[in-house]
């Protein structure tokens, strides 16, 4: 309440029985979305929390506000302070008669990041920006994309209508309002027709699970499809575990012929899981415990047709389809937009886009293009990334970036629920640190790691050229280098600084051939796994960096020591662990635990504490390898044009991470300057 309410009320207290004036604060985050993966955010304490926080010497109470994520939960202890507390004597109406005690409360200490504030935006931005960009040039004026024979991921574009679908099934445009009472013509037009539709398609999906003759699971349409896979994964196997997975024999015949050889109808499935007793009855709505299995049949056909009729998901998935079939067209979709306030009604633009002198296509283009429409809303791939910056001299963290973010002001004090769920919905999933917690493959990011081991191990020497033919054929299936797979062509003779300059997998799978025994002793995998091993945890990509945020456990490729000698195998790095592995070989050889830590001061601004990082592993390896490892990776960036104009001296290694043909490589890069 304002000052004003205070001081009537104040005044009037004596004949305001039970009603009294109290302080408190809130909790109030600049500049939420950039920062909002490394504070996180406070709330009030579950009972495991205050546990654990007891546990350790706290006096924590029910209803006490701590930190549930982030440095906020890191550093509770520190920036919790202590409480205030008065004992009182009241009369039978409530009034004060006498204060006996009162102990002032005590504000928790304050502590300093090492964050560069200007940086760590900037990095956001650029990256929101890139991601844009890189969809802007991949969407295409088509309905659908379907990968060839012969298809590779680079291959891989963006149909305009997952662009329009996408904005219904990551919630941007909420279809659920368009049953409101209050709904736009538009919306009560798109909803009449998804109504239309939804009653088709469950008649269509009780005719195929009632037939006679029901088609075998991989004659059916793709949409079909869709519909029989979610009614088994989402109605049948979700939260209400109709099916019960844990009771399912994933080596019967007749689940395999559903699931993997898709020769039979889902109503040969389910007729089967009945008779196997992988069906909870108890779940279903039943007058009698005692049913045959023709009736229970017929009740579990009854609950696929209640849920999918209320389901929420379902109806989203007829959307596609919907836009796909052009009954809802593209251009309803973009009015929508404005429709729902997702952006700001702008009269011209809505005029053109009715009267068609201005393409649904174009226009998402470029609302993309001006981030009208961000890449974290329609959540496709790429929708995000993550960057760590380390100052490799100290082991400071400048900057920490998960894209996309969230408004963690939403979260704290007192939780926006609806909030939650919401980013809990979102494909995106900004919850999840993109910095920190996501791991892919390093792909030739580790090639300075082979770099290190072959030339301490001795299997190489600086000035040694091999001759790179593009196909290796020493390891099994003959593994090829990317000059071989874009142009048939390879690298000829080259020595180590040139093979980290163009990448050249032939090279390094030959490194690691040598590493495991090669021509010499006999090749061993498990031989060049272990060197590997040790020469990545030497780098520190063996454990987690110490940043005071949740991080996931690196992996180190436990198969296949030719092809982990280029950063595939089963490598897994998240982009922190990258990066301290970038400042050690910046810093020839110190890796530190990684910190986000500066300082902790009282609430005076007195220095209790200086945080510096420590140091995680000293390298011992001759200075004639480090030259190796960043000449090579200065040619790195010699050989682009993306730093041309920078007064700096700059090196660098990319890395492309591969996933599999229907889904886009993950794009890595390190470096310093």
């Amino acid at each position: 309440v304002c000052d004003e309410t205070v001081a009537e009320i104040t005044e009037n207290l004596d004949s305001l029985q039970g009603v009294s004036i109290k302080q408190s604060s809130l909790r109030v985050y600049n500049d939420a979305e950039y920062f909002a993966s490394i504070i996180g955010y406070i709330g009030k304490a579950s009972q495991e929390e205050l546990d654990a926080l007891n546990e350790g010497g706290g006096s924590y109470k029910l209803n006490d506000i701590v930190g549930k994520a982030g440095i906020e939960q890191y550093m509770e202890a520190e920036l919790q302070g202590t409480k205030g507390y008065q004992i009182i004597y009241v009369d039978n109406m409530g009034n004060v008669l006498e204060v006996e005690k009162e102990v002032q409360p005590e504000s928790g200490n304050d502590v300093y990041l090492t964050i560069d504030r200007d940086l760590q935006v900037a990095v956001y931005d650029i990256i929101e920006q890139r991601l844009a960009g890189i969809l802007v040039s991949k969407i295409r004026n088509m309905k659908e994309y379907t990968a060839g024979a012969n298809g590779s991921a680079s291959d891989i574009v963006i149909p305009i209508y997952d662009v329009y679908y996408a904005l219904i099934d990551n919630l941007v445009i909420d279809a659920s309002d368009f049953a409101r009472e209050d709904a736009s013509e538009l919306e009560k037009s798109v909803y009449q027709r998804m109504q239309s539709r939804l009653d088709a398609m469950i008649g269509q999906i009780m005719a195929e699970l009632q037939s006679d003759h029901p088609t075998a699971y991989r004659d059916l349409s793709r949409e079909m499809k869709n519909y029989m896979s979610y009614i088994v994964s989402d109605v049948l196997m979700g939260s209400s575990g109709v099916l019960m997975s844990s009771a399912i024999d994933r080596e019967d015949p007749t689940y395999l012929a559903w699931t993997q050889e898709e020769v039979i109808s889902l109503k040969e499935y389910l007729e089967y899981a009945i008779s196997m007793n992988w069906v909870d009855v108890s779940g279903l709505e039943v007058e009698s415990s005692y049913l045959s299995s023709e009736e229970i049949y017929a009740v579990l056909l009854d609950y696929i047709s209640t849920e999918l009729a209320n389901d929420v998901d379902f109806q989203n998935m007829l959307y596609k389809y919907l836009i796909l079939d052009d009954v809802v067209s593209g251009k309803e979709i973009c009015l929508l937009l404005y429709e729902q306030g997702v952006l700001e009604y702008d009269e011209e633009t809505v005029g053109r886009l009715q009267n068609n002198t201005y393409s649904a296509y174009n226009f998402m283009i470029d609302k993309i293009s001006s981030l009208e429409i961000t890449p974290a809303q329609l959540a496709l791939e790429p929708c995000s990334a993550g960057c760590v910056i380390v100052d490799p001299v100290t082991g400071d963290t400048l900057a920490d970036v998960s894209y996309p973010g969230y408004d963690n002001n939403r979260l704290t004090n007192t939780m926006d629920s609806a909030y939650y769920a919401e980013l809990n919905r979102d494909k995106s999933s900004p919850l999840y640190s993109r910095a920190t917690q996501e791991q892919t493959a390093p792909g030739s990011t580790f090639k300075p790691v082979v770099a290190a081991a072959a030339l301490e191990e001795g299997v190489t020497t600086p000035s040694e050229t091999i001759h790179a033919t593009g196909v290796f054929t020493e390891a099994y299936g003959s593994p090829t280098c990317w000059i071989y797979n874009q142009y048939h062509g390879s690298h000829g003779s080259i020595n180590m600084v040139e093979a980290i300059k163009v990448s050249c997998n032939y090279y390094f799978y030959e490194m690691g051939f040598r590493l495991g025994g090669g021509r010499t002793t006999g090749y061993s995998s498990d031989r060049a796994l272990a060197v590997l091993a040790e020469y990545a945890g030497q780098f520190g990509l063996d454990a987690t960096t110490g940043i005071e945020v949740p991080e996931n456990e690196p992996h180190l490729s436990d198969t296949d020591g030719v092809r982990s000698s280029i950063g595939q195998g089963t490598h897994l790095f998240s982009v922190s662990q990258l990066a301290r592995y970038a400042a050690t070989i910046a810093n020839r050889g110190t890796s530190y635990n990684l910190t986000l830590l500066n300082k902790l001061t009282d609430s005076e601004g007195n220095t209790i504490e200086e945080y510096s990082a420590s140091v995680y592993n000293e390298m011992d390896i001759a200075d004639t390898t480090w030259n190796v490892i960043q000449e090579g990776m200065h040619q790195v960036a010699l050989d682009t044009d993306a730093f041309e104009g920078l007064d700096l001296s700059i090196a660098g290694k990319t890395g492309t991470a591969q996933q599999s043909k229907s889904h886009p490589n993950h794009a890595l890069f390190m470096g310093y300057a």
